[in-house]
């Protein structure tokens, strides 16, 4: 009788597929925490009896954490093994999400979600560059993407759930659920991703050259500032939904749902379609998510609308594959910085377009400010992108010169 037997390509895709989805479970679990912070904003804020500018405080504490943690996470982390590295950060972030689901005050949840960010940009950063090394050169955008995948999937379900049950519940249940995600993760990646050593060019003096370098500063300050829109939207959409529409609290979990579905789609194409792109897909996605602010903006009150462009903003969403990608290709020896510090810059978005969208709405300018506010911080990606296109452009010439005859 013939004996049938998985070839060797076979079993390796598929082990390479369940480790991504265990990478991709724990973007999901951080994805999940980060997002839904932003969406039990209303319910947090009744319970400690603050103002929504002041609950947002929490967002930004969360930020804060991954713009603090990214970079020294990852220059200490450099010299040791990326799985060990992996499984120390999702430990931390469960244990925040915990303390968050405990917190007594406005202030104790705000140090809680700050505990929380420190691992964030660290995990994605080193997960990325995990399923980067393993996939392969000519799969890496791919796998990048399908880490991702898990942030946008989060936004599908993750995000919604946790809404939903945090209106049911109580807001401390979503936390609690996120805490419980992040150890099945730690325990998932134990068990299956397979011992790496640290990159052999690894050594934190070489990651710190990454400030060095004018292509990876202006690749993170397009992510940091052109990608705040999104944040300065997202932040304050359920409690202008809530304030300025007449449906049941519900559609807010639905209309989160739909956001899900256009950031899943926006990574999809990203990853499909960047390749040696990157660039033009960059503009094209910032533009994208501009535009989509300035509709929100006009469609403060509807129903319909509100969602519509909600998913459009998850479609530009993608924009984080491009710009991810493009670090891998200009940061040199120091990958793992540069990886962790996309997710930082993304999040000092986070914190800045809460922030000046607050500001607008402290000043009494509404809540299409909001949206305003994201069509202004779009335009300064663009400009960022169009000093990026010089810097390559000027890279060109100079290496043109360089193989040229004396």
């Amino acid at each position: 009788m013939t004996r049938h037997t998985a070839s060797p390509s076979t079993s390796a895709g598929s082990s390479l597929a369940v480790i991504i989805f265990w990478l991709a479970s724990g973007a999901f679990a951080i994805g999940a925490g980060e997002f839904a912070a932003m969406s039990l904003l209303p319910y947090f804020a009744a319970e400690f009896h603050a103002s929504e500018a002041v609950a947002g405080h929490a967002i930004s504490a969360y930020a804060l954490g991954v713009v603090i943690g990214a970079p020294l996470i990852a220059m200490f982390a450099s010299r040791l093994p990326r799985k060990h590295v992996l499984l120390a950060l999702m430990g931390v972030f469960a244990i925040g999400n915990l303390l968050t689901a405990l917190a007594p005050s406005m202030w104790t949840m705000d140090l809680a979600r700050f505990l929380s960010g420190l691992p964030h940009g660290a995990f994605f950063g080193i997960a990325m560059l995990f399923a980067a090394d393993i996939a392969g050169k000519h799969r890496r955008a791919q796998a990048v993407s399908q880490v991702i995948l898990g942030l946008a999937i989060a936004n599908i379900v993750g995000v919604p759930v946790v809404n939903y049950l945090g209106q049911l519940l109580g807001w401390r249940t979503g936390f609690a659920m996120v805490a419980a995600l992040a150890c099945l993760t730690v325990i998932m990646v134990w068990r299956t991703a397979p011992y790496k050593g640290p990159h052999p060019d690894a050594h934190p003096l070489a990651e710190i050259g990454a400030f060095r370098n004018r292509d990876v500063l202006l690749t993170l300050a397009m992510g940091a500032i052109g990608f705040g829109g999104m944040f300065a939207v997202y932040t304050y959409f359920s409690a202008a939904f809530l304030a300025t529409t007449h449906a049941p609290a519900w559609g807010v979990s639905v209309i989160l749902m739909i956001y899900g579905v256009g950031t899943t789609l926006g990574n999809i194409v990203a990853g499909a379609f960047s390749g040696g792109r990157l660039l033009k897909a960059a503009l094209a996605l910032q533009i994208v998510l501009g535009l989509a602010c300035g509709f929100y903006a006009f469609s403060i009150g509807n129903v319909v609308l509100m969602g519509t462009s909600l998913f459009i903003i998850g479609l530009g969403g993608g924009l984080v594959v491009p710009l991810q990608t493009r670090l891998m290709d200009v940061a040199g020896n120091a990958q793992t910085l540069a990886a962790a510090m996309n997710h930082a810059a993304f999040n000092m978005a986070n914190a800045l377009g809460p922030w000046l969208a607050g500001m607008a709405l402290t000043a009494g300018w509404g809540w299409r400010a909001t949206g305003g506010v994201g069509v202004a911080l779009a335009l300064g990606g663009v400009a960022i992108w169009l000093a990026m296109r010089w810097s390559e452009s000027r890279r060109t010439l100079d290496a043109d010169l360089e193989r040229a005859p004396a």
